[in-house]
């Protein structure tokens, strides 16, 4: 398995997760739809990177996500509107070995023992540790912020606020 220095995230991502090498640093395995690969940075150095490549950063991003979506914990990340380009956590951001999916990817779900039995579009599956319902709930979520940034990007409206108006304060002048 190679080993690159950085990435950036692309239509091609499956999922990808956090892990420590035997140096103890924290590094990413990747898979994308024909390869798997590891990267010398965390998960959450490559959403940030990805996201800087085009003028957004990842603080902006999940605040953005939290707006749109209602104030949840495990947000999704839009991390490219124009390629349309999200990723959604499997639990919260703050564990080291949380799975960043790409809800494209995913084909179906399904239950087994009280996990979740992911397949994705080439076929290759992937069973995690969490309950179906969590999960498609978060997959379902990821695939509105999508729609919903998409949407906004393509059609956006405009609104003009008007400044508030001064209120003139007459001075008094005290003589005496």
């Amino acid at each position: 398995m190679t080993i690159e220095k950085y990435y950036l995230i692309n239509q091609h991502m499956m999922y990808m997760f956090g892990f420590h090498d035997r140096n103890g640093k924290v590094c990413t395995l990747v898979r994308q739809l024909d390869c798997a690969f590891i990267v010398d940075r965390s998960p959450m150095e490559i959403l940030d990177d990805s996201l800087r490549c085009i003028g957004f950063n990842l603080k902006g991003a999940m605040d953005t996500s939290k707006i749109i979506m209602g104030n949840n914990m495990m947000c999704p990340v839009m991390i490219n509107h124009i390629h349309s380009i999200c990723v959604f956590p499997d639990k919260s951001h703050k564990h080291e070995d949380t799975i960043w999916f790409n809800p494209y990817h995913i084909l179906r779900t399904q239950s087994l023992k009280r996990k979740t039995h992911i397949e994705f579009r080439n076929r290759r599956t992937l069973i995690i540790d969490s309950k179906l319902f969590s999960f498609n709930h978060k997959w379902k979520a990821a695939e509105q912020l999508s729609k919903i940034t998409i949407e906004n990007a393509n059609n956006p409206i405009s609104f003009i606020i008007e400044p508030p108006r001064k209120v003139r304060k007459r001075r008094s002048k005290i003589r005496k």
